[in-house]
């Protein structure tokens, strides 16, 4: 199981989201986005995980591409606490905007 940080921003953007974001949020992480990183393999394409342009190391997975503006959540891959095993420290959670300070 990959360990998992958060940046006060991310807790911040988080208290802002509905609940139903929210969920939509949690059940992105729990069904898609940890499995991926257990396996090591790239990510599925439903996530749409790709680098942040002119960043260095901060990554984002999109989701939610119904009626409204798309979420997203932005994170960087930290020093590992266990073995073989990934740790995701979460930077930022909402729709584009979070981009301008990913």
């Amino acid at each position: 199981m990959p360990t998992f940080e958060t940046l006060p921003r991310f807790t911040t953007d988080l208290q802002h989201l509905t609940p139903a974001q929210r969920r939509r949020f949690h059940g992105v992480v729990l069904d898609a986005f940890v499995p991926d990183l257990r396996t090591g393999r790239q990510f599925r394409p439903g996530l749409r995980a790709k680098r942040v342009q002119r960043s260095t190391g901060i990554h984002e997975i999109t989701w939610s591409m119904g009626a409204g503006p798309a979420e997203r959540a932005t994170w960087q891959y930290g020093p590992t606490r266990r073995p073989n095993t990934p740790r995701v420290i979460w930077r930022r959670m909402g729709t584009r905007d979070i981009l301008t300070g990913p």
